[in-house]
């Protein structure tokens, strides 16, 4: 909290600043094309293929001239709101999606809700839920530029000498397989090999256990503002996998997402919950590896997905604004959102992209056949990090045998104190 008013603080006197700034910064087309600058963190070949896009959409209208400044994710987050304050931040901005409702909630984003109206915009072909990703409090103030649900990462050659042909799709068959491919070679109670790894706390993108609460009808919270962690749906979801993982020791207990990755990478589990970094993981390991969405729970088949936003600051006056949603337009169309998938390795932002488009890239397509599993984390919720660090407490406690109904009770009181700390 005491971090959250700090950076409001900044940000007010950030917002007085844009104020001033914007009343003569207009730029026009007789001044020539307008500038701007544009913070991101992709600096892989993901970077390059940005770079690559944002150079062609130059090349193709003489009215808007984008340059970007590359920086790591984290110093976008710690340098954003003073570089503002001083007149010095980036008129277009891309973040983690968990940290757009921060900024937000205090104003330092345009809001685009006549873009997204506009049919010129390119977005109605977008992931729904992409877009609720970008929602705070009913209003979108940013776009997606990646939204790619969590997946089952598993070993193909541990399934052939299992003799398993065909990969789960339900909570019971992924239990009964994890059953079969975890194996106590000396009888000691401690496997050698675990048939899948199932982290209890600081998971993968913080999705797991969201992902499995949705497959049994459950949830963490409602409308942005109201915790509903302590419910039936959760509580069995919390006993059934607590059991799997005690009775039937089919994943190994305290492990965080860095944990399971490891475990996986060398050859000790044969599945694992992860993201699309999972398949370089695997080749770096020599491991030949599938893709599969999360199994159906008893009511529902979703995954929570890992996103990252991209926004129009404050500080950009209403030419600026244009600018750059001229910019998202070409971003968003077809063509490019193709070039786009295949570069970045995340499926396609547009439901009407199919995965026989990005088939060159069979990651990309595995996860685009499985994006529709796909669910926004916690949309809309500026205090999603301390929300899901309850979670965590309840999750831990639970695989390691605590009082499930006290658990949720605790954790329910906890979350909803954060809620209402917003």
């Amino acid at each position: 909290m005491k971090k959250l008013l700090a950076a409001a603080a900044v940000l007010a006197a950030a917002s007085l600043g844009l104020a001033a700034c914007s009343s003569g910064d207009a730029g026009t087309a007789a001044d020539g094309p307008v500038q701007l600058t544009f913070w991101h963190g992709y600096t892989e070949a993901d970077g390059d293929v940005l770079q690559s896009i944002i150079d062609d959409f130059n090349a193709s209208q003489d009215e808007v001239e984008v340059s970007t400044e590359v920086k790591t994710w984290a110093v976008i987050d710690d340098t954003l709101l003073t570089a503002l304050s001083a007149d010095q931040g980036p008129d277009v901005v891309a973040m983690p999606a968990e940290r757009l409702p921060v900024y937000a909630a205090k104003g330092a984003f345009a809001d685009l809700t006549d873009f997204y109206a506009s049919a010129d915009s390119n977005t109605a072909e977008l992931n729904p839920q992409a877009v609720e990703m970008e929602t705070v409090d009913g209003t979108a103030y940013g776009v997606p530029t990646g939204f790619v649900p969590l997946a089952v990462y598993y070993n193909k050659a541990l399934f052939d000498a299992a003799g398993i042909t065909a990969f789960p799709t339900t909570w019971d068959e992924w239990v009964d397989t994890a059953k079969k491919l975890t194996v106590d070679e000396n009888g000691d109670g401690t496997p050698e090999q675990y048939g899948m790894v199932l982290p209890d706390h600081a998971t993968v993108a913080n999705g797991v256990w969201p992902s499995l609460f949705y497959g049994n009808g459950g949830d963490i919270v409602e409308d942005g503002t109201t915790a509903v962690l302590d419910s039936p749906e959760n509580a069995e979801t919390l006993k059934y996998w607590a059991d799997a993982v005690a009775n039937d020791k089919i994943s190994p207990t305290g492990v965080d997402g860095v944990g399971a990755d490891g475990l996986f990478s060398s050859g000790k589990v044969a599945m694992t919950i992860g993201g699309p970094w999972m398949s370089s993981i695997a080749t770096e390991n020599s491991i030949d590896y599938g893709i599969a969405a999360i199994p159906a729970g008893p009511v529902d088949q979703a995954a929570s997905a890992i996103g990252v936003s991209m926004g129009i600051t404050a500080q950009a006056d209403d030419a600026k604004v244009a600018a750059a949603e001229k910019f998202f337009s070409y971003f968003f169309s077809e063509d490019v959102a193709t070039e786009w998938s295949l570069g970045s390795g995340w499926p396609p932002l547009r439901t009407d992209i199919p995965a026989s488009a990005v088939e060159s890239n069979p990651t990309v397509a595995a996860l685009t056949e499985i994006s529709g599993t796909s669910r926004a984390l916690l949309p809309g919720v500026v205090n999603s990090s301390d929300v899901l660090t309850e979670m965590d407490v309840v999750t831990q406690k639970a695989l390691a045998g605590g009082d499930i109904p006290s658990l949720l009770s605790d954790g329910q009181k906890a979350i909803q104190a954060t809620l209402d700390d917003q």
